[in-house]
């Protein structure tokens, strides 16, 4: 088995031993998990350069990861199914998405939050995989091995830095977010190249190299830092800014997809003689990703992956939240996980789970393609929400490449477009500055919380599982019956609504055909990379209230006091005008009263023009929720929760 050692370095009561229903208490544990794998092994020949790692005695390669684990005291009142959620850039995020708690900074307590999963029995699993998480309080990383050159030296190649500031900044760290760089290998590189772009498919400027360097700001000077670009006079907001250049670093960034399937399955089967904590728990195992971590998990599809190395299916199901239709940055040489906006190897088809070929490139393949013949394919439930397709790729996991027809997922996949809402779930009151981001859009962010259908989805994928029971048809936007338009369109009517501002059709987020050079079949890419055209994709068509027709419906949007849409203008004082702001959404609020209306010349229905009172608002949202409850879309726990997050949008937008 690929899990050498499992060091556990603290066992102790989760939630200071409070009991979760019919479950009981749980129990935290965590340590480090070492791993050895065979680079010869037929289960572990798509991981890029794992061949050129170090090797120990018996020829294995060997890395290490944190985990984490919350598992029922008793365990006989589990469910027997685990869920491994992938750690957003080291975070785990379970207890905001599925357990309703707080968003809070990365820290070393879980907030069980209304402890919906252990209500319900599963043991919940994290471990590292992302080699350039920072560890701090919280987060969970991967020590991976480093790919070796003929010189016993970690290989030298180029990579591309690409970012977009919101304010001026006199330099930027070499990584994505708050990562570990891929220093750069000589401070005077000569062929090294910083580029420009007013908008993402916009042209590219060079700027002169003896404008910039690689340096760090220390009191209005640069100060030479092999982890730092710095420009003279700034970088602008707003401006999409590539530094192309030769690092010194290469780490095996494949290595994190085996960590999380070797560590699953030793969960899975592993004996308490070989220190397994799960040992004769598990029945089921889920894989469970949001954003990133969902793209991850596609990517893990898309190698073919979901076989051990003992040819034992590891995932039996798995639930992407927010991936799209895109990959990542997760095994090719240089690869940066947390990047999603650079165009890579997550860029590149397939899109749809089923084959597709580009008239254009010639381009063919499926995102199963390779585990369908190698078997162990899983159950997937692929949710997403509006700001996936605003976002340019989420459309083609339902349609052909030219978006002129709808291709139905396979009978494995149900896909969910969840109406009217943006790339996280939305709360009050309306903000339009991203804390996490330091982004900031015109109109106050979609208020639309979505998590009571991403509950519904695991536990539906868990009993078509365990019990062959079908979970709800798929709900998407589709041609066929005209719930899907262009953005183009869609921008167009909203421009009836005065004093809303709309987003630059031309310059909307996008895939591009992305031709990486003749060796990215190796997983190496030639830089700076070349894009031929943009992909059309679609978007949910809009009803008479400028709410969204495709996908599953909440009372937010069947029942609407709002319009909800999954985009929302970049602000003037951050740059970048008329583009979108990735992964948020809109809020905006119907006129409260008729005077209101006829004095805005809004063409939407007032507020009060549209439901007697408070009673009857909140009666009709209660009908629209039991419906929703039936079709098995929410859960008959979660009416009162769906009820009462539409009532306080009522009481915000009413006064």
């Amino acid at each position: 088995m690929a899990v050498l050692t499992l060091e556990i370095r603290s066992r102790q009561p989760f939630a200071e031993g409070s009991a979760f229903g019919d479950t009981g208490a749980y129990e935290r544990i965590e340590g480090l998990v070492r791993f050895a794998v065979d680079p010869a092994h037929a289960a572990n020949s798509g991981i890029v350069d794992l061949d050129k790692a170090p090797r120990d005695a018996e020829g294995r390669v060997q890395f290490t990861a944190d985990f984490s684990i919350l598992q029922p005291v008793d365990a006989g009142r589990g469910s027997g199914s685990l869920l491994f959620e992938v750690v957003n850039r080291g975070r785990r995020n379970v207890s905001k998405h599925l357990n309703r708690a707080p968003a809070a900074d990365p820290s070393d307590t879980i907030d069980p939050g209304d402890g919906f999963m252990m209500r319900h029995g599963w043991t919940v699993v994290w471990c590292g995989w992302q080699w350039d998480v920072v560890r701090g309080p919280g987060l969970l990383a991967l020590d991976a091995p480093q790919a070796l050159g003929e010189d016993g030296q970690p290989l030298h190649g180029r990579v591309a830095v690409e970012w977009q500031p919101n304010s001026r900044a006199a330099h930027n760290l070499l990584a994505n977010r708050v990562h570990h760089p891929y220093t750069v290998a000589n401070l005077d590189d000569a062929n090294a190249v910083l580029s420009v772009r007013d908008w993402p498919g916009g042209p590219r400027t060079t700027i002169p190299r003896e404008q910039w360097q690689f340096a760090r700001d220390e009191h209005g000077a640069p100060v030479p830092d092999p982890a730092y670009v710095w420009l003279e006079g700034g970088f602008e907001p707003g401006k999409l800014y590539e530094v192309v250049y030769e690092t010194d670093t290469c780490p095996v960034v494949g290595t994190g997809l085996l960590a999380m399937r070797d560590f699953t399955a030793f969960l899975r089967h592993g004996s308490e003689a070989e220190g397994n904590p799960c040992a004769g728990r598990i029945g089921r195992t889920y894989g469970y990703g949001v954003s990133q971590s969902g793209r991850f998990l596609r990517h893990f599809l898309y190698t073919g992956l979901n076989l051990d190395e003992a040819g034992r299916r590891v995932f039996d199901g798995l639930l992407p939240q927010v991936a799209g239709g895109r990959r990542g940055q997760f095994n090719h040489r240089f690869a940066q996980p947390s990047d999603q906006s650079t165009p890579s190897f997550g860029h590149l088809m397939p899109f749809s789970d089923d084959p597709q070929t580009d008239p254009l490139t010639g381009e063919s393949g499926g995102l199963l393609d390779r585990q369908r013949a190698l078997g162990g394919v899983p159950k997937i439930m692929a949710i997403n929400t509006s700001a996936e397709y605003w976002r340019g790729d989420c459309s083609m996991i339902h349609t052909d490449i030219g978006a002129t027809r709808d291709v139905e997922p396979p009978a494995n996949v149900r896909a969910y477009l969840f109406a009217g809402t943006q790339h996280g779930p939305g709360s009050l009151p309306l903000q339009t500055v991203s804390v996490a981001e330091g982004s900031q859009g015109i109109h106050g962010f979609n208020a639309v919380d979505y998590s009571p259908l991403t509950r519904a989805a695991l536990l539906n994928l868990d009993r078509w599982v365990s019990e062959g029971l079908l979970p709800p048809p798929t709900a998407i936007p589709r041609l066929a019956n005209r719930t899907a338009a262009t953005p183009e369109q869609v921008v167009a009517r909203f421009r009836a609504i005065p004093g809303i501002a709309v987003p630059n059709a031309e310059r909307r987020l996008s895939v591009w055909r992305t031709d990486l050079g003749p060796t990215a079949d190796e997983g190496v890419a030639t830089l700076p990379v070349t894009l031929g055209e943009r992909y059309q994709t679609l978007v949910s068509q809009l009803d008479a209230d400028y709410n969204e027709l495709g996908g599953i419906q909440l009372p937010d949007i069947t029942v609407p006091v709002a319009s909800y849409t999954g985009w929302n203008p970049r602000h003037p004082d951050t740059g970048g005008e008329g583009q979108i702001l990735s992964m948020m959404g809109s809020t905006l609020p119907f006129p409260a009263t008729k005077a209101e209306r006829e004095q805005r010349d809004d063409p939407r229905a007032a507020i009060e023009e549209r439901y007697r009172d408070r009673e009857d608002y909140v009666t009709r949202v209660r009908a629209a929720a039991e419906v929703l409850a039936r079709q098995r879309y929410i859960l008959d726990e979660d009416i009162e929760v769906v009820v009462a997050n539409a009532a306080a949008r009522y009481d915000a937008f009413t006064g």
